[in-house]
């Protein structure tokens, strides 16, 4: 239940508001003046404050000015128009005058806890959004200091403000979808939404719809109207991940869409307009796959505008030190434990180690360490679960 505060520097008025509102139902503590109150609050937090205007010593309008997110309710004995604007332009919720009409004390209070507890829920829902997007931020931090990285950054900081198409390339587990979500981040598109299709987690036969969309009845399943991935993406970024896995029919059709910026959806012969960048990435060798006649020579043109190869862990070993801290971080904050210290010891097995999973299989050993090692981490940690 909620809890008042009432300040009031007449006895009679305090004890007749409290016994009317722990009637109803609420916790209701008092104070007989401006500073009495102010200590209270500061002790704890209260739902609602009672508070009156005219008190000696420190006036209601100063308790008002000092005391942050809380919801005040102004009451006087001595009420003018102006006393009454001057108290609603400094945040209070309400003015009421003495003496007070019971129906209206009631209703006041409800109107105002109900608009406080709205209140709570927004600031708790935004704190809740700030969270997840400096998780998400983190997320997708592409950490380290090596040469490497950091010429991987300085083309990402050139090309991210442009339009133009991107190909990144690097081996399972690299941080291929990291480049995509930076690029797009800090692009004009940001605002817009990121769209993103795994080519080889989708069957060939369902490639077409998922990118273009079908018409209801153009095929076994199609039980209504429905956007692809191209329509989503209108106005932002569409990022196909593993474009070498793509077929050669859908090929012809994404070479089209990057053509005229037009697309076609599965079973209608209507044009959709669409102003979508693409980027695209891939772990495999697109000009061996073009040799074998798997990919099409134009797309990867039409692709290839700016190469990003992003190196394996192997090749910046440097930065293991970096992302162990960073992950130890993030993986501890998502899981609510405490961070863990790894040994020097540790860290050394952890950089001599084979990562033939890149940069994924590092963040899946640091997690089974956090899980199952002692604090700290030590060499014979690594060895057992790594």
């Amino acid at each position: 239940m909620a809890r008042i505060l009432v300040i009031d520097d007449e006895r009679a008025i305090r004890n007749t508001l409290k016994e009317i509102l722990e009637f109803e139902g609420y916790t209701v503590d008092v104070a007989e003046d401006g500073k009495a109150g102010i200590e209270a609050v500061r002790k704890q937090p209260y739902d609602l404050v009672y508070c009156d205007v005219k008190m000696p010593g420190m006036d209601g309008i100063e308790v008002l000015e000092q005391v942050e997110d809380t919801t005040f309710i102004m009451i006087s004995g001595h009420a003018t128009v102006e006393t009454a604007v001057e108290a609603l332009k400094k945040g209070a919720f309400d003015f009421l005058e003495k003496p007070i009409d019971l129906n209206r004390l009631l209703v006041t209070t409800k109107n105002a806890l109900d608009r406080h507890q709205l209140q709570t829920e927004v600031k708790t829902k935004t704190e809740e959004v700030h969270k997840l997007r400096r998780q998400l931020s983190r997320q997708n931090e592409m950490v380290g200091e090596s040469e490497a990285i950091r010429r991987v950054r300085e083309v990402i900081d050139k090309v991210a403000a442009t339009d133009a198409r991107v190909l990144i390339t690097g081996g399972n587990g690299t941080g291929k979808e990291v480049v995509a979500r930076m690029i797009h981040a800090q692009s004009r598109r940001s605002k817009q939404p990121l769209i993103e299709v795994n080519c080889a987690a989708i069957p060939s036969e369902l490639i077409e719809s998922e990118l273009f969309g079908h018409m209801k009845g153009s095929f076994t399943g199609a039980v209504k109207d429905r956007a692809g991935k191209f329509e989503q993406a209108d106005g932002g970024t569409l990022f196909l991940d593993e474009i070498g896995d793509m077929s050669l029919a859908a090929q012809t059709k994404v070479l089209r869409a990057l053509q005229e910026n037009e697309i076609t959806r599965v079973g209608s012969d209507k044009t959709i307009h669409v102003d979508v960048r693409v980027l695209a990435a891939t772990n495999k060798n697109l000009k061996d796959e073009i040799a074998k006649g798997t990919f099409r020579e134009d797309i990867y043109h039409r692709l290839n505008v700016i190469p990003i190869h992003v190196p394996d862990l192997d090749d910046r070993k440097e930065d293991i030190p970096l992302l162990i801290d960073h992950f130890n971080r993030l993986i501890s904050n998502e899981q609510g434990r405490a961070c863990k210290t790894f040994s020097e010891e540790a860290v050394t097995v952890l950089m001599q180690h084979h990562w033939q999973g890149n940069v994924r299989e590092l963040r899946n050993v640091v997690e089974r360490l956090l899980i199952l090692a002692d604090n700290p981490v030590t060499a014979q940690d690594v060895k057992n679960f790594a």
